[in-house]
């Protein structure tokens, strides 16, 4: 049987959306700056009142096109012109527009192999496990749940302060979560 852990946080459940959005911007405006929430559907505004940055993604993605890009043509260009030129019909060794199919494809393959594996990576996947999936505010945010996090890796985290910090920003519910050994 697992004992309890250390503590991975704090959590507070509430009823609506609004809520949540409010009471995430009060732990920002009050110095908070290691939350996570948890939504059954996308709340607008909550990423910034969370204090979360634009994702580099769509840099690495358009990287990862470019390089795809790149790659194709030289590769077309290599294989036509000087590993083994051949001169059919009296076209030219190398030709740009007929490597668009095959450049296009390229780019197309490298940029989702990208978007995939850097998502991934951003997301820190594959996680099977996450402390918050056994917590009992969990169990209700895939269907009409909304939970706030204070993360204890926060500088200002207390966990009996946090606990009633959250309450009074309208938590119908609070609760300690616990990282459980496996």
């Amino acid at each position: 049987m697992n004992g309890p852990g250390r503590i991975h946080g704090a959590a507070g459940q509430f009823d609506s959306p609004e809520s949540l959005l409010a009471a995430a911007r009060a732990l920002a405006g009050d110095g908070y700056t290691r939350m996570d929430a948890f939504t059954p559907f996308p709340v607008h505004g909550l990423d910034k009142a969370l204090g979360l940055s634009r994702s580099p993604l769509g840099y690495v993605v358009f990287g990862a096109g470019l390089a795809g890009a790149a790659l194709a043509l030289l590769l077309q260009w290599w294989t036509g012109a000087v590993d083994y030129p051949l001169v059919i019909g009296g076209k030219p060794l190398f030709a740009f527009e007929f490597s668009i199919p095959i450049t296009f494809e390229l780019t197309v393959l490298l940029a989702s192999f990208a978007a995939v594996g850097g998502m991934l990576a951003a997301n820190g996947l594959p996680r099977l496990s996450h402390p918050v999936f056994s917590s009992e505010l969990f169990r209700r945010v895939t269907d009409d749940g909304f939970v706030l996090l204070i993360e204890s890796r926060d500088p200002k985290f207390d966990a009996a302060a946090c606990r009633e910090r959250l309450a009074s920003l309208g938590a119908v519910r609070t609760e300690v979560v616990e990282e459980r050994a496996a």
